[in-house]
């Protein structure tokens, strides 16, 4: 039987974030990123009490709908929340901020945890596996098995 392309996708994703450290670093890492740039996209308007914010959120979540249904919901209510923690902070300086610290500690999990290069240095889809990866890893809704690296899609 062969795997379904979002169980493909989170394999490949597991198999370059094995260790704890690094996993510790991506969640909060990817968090801050994601803050980060909610954080940012509050700056621009789009109608009435919307942001460009929303627009990358409601986006998200029809890309994630293609992979799998109740990981979308998992995942759009999670970036539901960092939503509103960003638009309560109410700062693009503190977006910025949580911005690069995020990828620093990303680095740092990769660095000197998992001792590997980023999973979207091989395929920039895995910037949007991450979240997904990690809202995967706290609820379990998927079962997730790590392919050999480099042997995903």
């Amino acid at each position: 039987m062969a795997l379904k392309r979002v169980d493909a996708l989170l394999a490949d994703y597991a198999s370059y974030h094995r260790t704890r450290g690094n996993l510790v670093s991506h969640a909060f890492g990817i968090t801050l990123i994601v803050f980060g740039i909610l954080s940012l996209l509050h700056a621009v308007p789009v109608a009435g009490y919307w942001t460009a914010s929303e627009v990358l959120v409601l986006t998200a979540f029809l890309f994630y709908v293609t992979l799998d249904v109740p990981l979308a919901v998992g995942v759009a209510g999670a970036a539901i929340l960092v939503d509103l923690a960003a638009r309560a902070a109410g700062s693009w300086r503190v977006g910025a901020s949580a911005f690069v610290a995020g990828w620093i500690l990303q680095g740092i999990g990769h660095a000197v945890f998992e001792k590997n290069s980023p999973a979207f240095f091989r395929n920039l889809v895995h910037l949007m596996v991450g979240p997904a990866y990690l809202v995967n890893e706290a609820l379990r809704i998927r079962p997730v098995r790590a392919s050999p690296s480099g042997q995903g899609p």
